[in-house]
């Protein structure tokens, strides 16, 4: 049977710790948590459920989880955030492929569901958020910042799994807006850095074209009074980032 190593990162997240570790629990053969100095209860969770806890000064997004996968001892790495958990489906799917036998040449992708303030949100261009989370240990490496993402060694295989990666990110509404100032500031710099500028037209109609394809064209209405709130805040988002965008023009 193939042996998988989960690997989470946390910083505070009691509130989330225990509904992960407990989906991992018949699925990994090792839980490795790689902790940035928690003052909560995420460690004394953690020890209940026999994790690898390891202190480590933060490092960012990617210098954190490359540390954390560095740690891993099993042939196959399993990546999860702590406010994420497996569907009894992706559970399943993985119990089989460990029964059968993962392939060395392949990584493999899930469908993650977002919960909104309380209700699942299946439109909005938020779902299905494609994630690549199982890959040989040895094989990847986080780039990037906030909205990391993780690059292979040549170009395997991807392989889709039935079920979903479950996510908790926000509780409130003022979870998504105390996020959304660093957000949009990085947007507006990786954008600026990469060459991009914009002007007055783009501020007033980038926004509203933002709200009209999410709520419409990709059916956030569908998912009621928190997809309408989404695709609000989607547009807000899109709006500040192209101001702070046509502020860095000015400044030069």
């Amino acid at each position: 049977m193939t042996a998988i190593s989960a690997v989470i990162i946390t910083q505070n997240e009691e509130r989330n710790i225990g509904r992960c570790l407990t989906s991992l629990h018949k699925v990994a053969d090792e839980i490795i948590v790689v902790d940035s100095g928690s003052t909560d209860n995420t460690e004394s969770i953690c020890k209940k459920y026999g994790v690898r806890f390891v202190h480590h000064p933060w490092e960012g997004y990617s210098g954190q989880k490359n540390y954390a996968n560095s740690l891993a001892t099993q042939p196959w790495i399993l990546s999860i955030d702590a406010d994420e958990e497996l569907s009894p489906e992706m559970c399943d799917t993985l119990i089989r492929l460990k029964q059968e036998g993962l392939q060395e040449n392949a990584v493999y992708s899930m469908n993650r569901q977002t919960n909104f303030c309380g209700s699942w949100i299946n439109h909005c261009g938020w779902y299905p958020d494609y994630k690549i989370r199982l890959w040989p240990s040895g094989s990847a490496t986080w780039v990037g910042d906030i909205h990391e993402e993780v690059q292979f060694k040549g170009e395997p295989q991807i392989i889709h799994l039935k079920g979903a990666l479950l996510h908790y990110s926000y509780y409130e509404i003022d979870d998504l807006a105390r996020r959304q100032p660093r957000y949009y500031q990085l947007g507006a710099k990786t954008a600026f850095d990469a060459g991009k500028r914009t002007g007055f037209a783009a501020v007033v109609f980038k926004p509203l074209w933002t709200f009209v394809r999410d709520y419409l064209l990709r059916g956030g209405f569908r998912d009621g009074k928190a997809g309408y709130i989404l695709c609000r805040m989607n547009a807000h988002y899109t709006f500040m980032k192209y101001v702070t965008l046509l502020e860095m023009k000015k400044n030069v």
